[in-house]
């Protein structure tokens, strides 16, 4: 598996272009914005997206969808919980952005467990519950796209409608920090992580 991350949109949104190098075939994760951005490097390595996964609802996470699949023809991915959040704008928060984002509705609803096939690459739904009610993380081989779940050295907020502190230490502790300790953390802002770092680092979760 081969990882293109480009940061996208006003708040630093890390987008990732997840495909397999044997047959071109990949996903989209977290389009936030800057949608030319991410269809250039598309384009600049011939791939072919299969699906845009959201690992939350809010919008900087899903600013580019819209355009992304109309591009692409992909199918759009989000957990069922947070399915709603695509159409809301207070639930997205764009509307305290001064904005009224609708992304129209997802084509799949994701469920824990899930399994993703692109080429020869799996992805594992994680739900991980706290930041949103529907947050998930994607496991891919030895690859954790956190959302915001995760951060080095950090956890997502918990502050935003739907979000709970309680929960999203339960989730990163009950099914992020169970994963080996060399599995690369890929989180949805600011830099890459492994799970043993933050095990042992991370002041959140001691």
């Amino acid at each position: 598996m081969k990882v293109i991350a480009m940061t996208v949109g006003s708040l630093g949104t890390n987008c990732y272009i997840a495909y397999c190098e044997e047959t071109k075939k990949a996903v989209v994760i977290d389009p936030g914005g800057d949608a030319h951005k991410i269809l250039s490097a598309i384009r600049q390595n011939d791939l072919t997206v299969e699906y845009i996964i959201n690992t939350h609802g809010h919008a900087d996470h899903v600013l580019a969808n819209a355009q992304i699949k109309e591009a692409t023809g992909a199918p759009l991915a989000i957990h069922e919980a947070d399915a709603g959040m695509l159409a809301n704008a207070k639930q997205n928060l764009s509307f305290y952005l001064g904005g009224g984002l609708n992304c129209g509705p997802a084509d799949i609803l994701l469920k824990d467990g899930d399994v993703i096939n692109v080429g020869t690459i799996s992805f594992k739904v994680i739900h991980t519950p706290g930041h949103t009610p529907g947050g998930i993380c994607l496991l891919a081989g030895d690859v954790l796209f956190a959302g915001d779940t995760l951060f080095a050295e950090s956890i997502g907020r918990t502050d935003f409608p739907g979000g709970s502190y309680r929960q999203l230490i339960t989730s990163i502790k009950e099914k992020l920090m169970v994963l080996p300790d060399d599995v690369k953390v890929l989180p949805g802002h600011g830099p890459a992580t492994t799970i043993g770092y933050e095990r042992v680092m991370n002041p959140f979760i001691q």
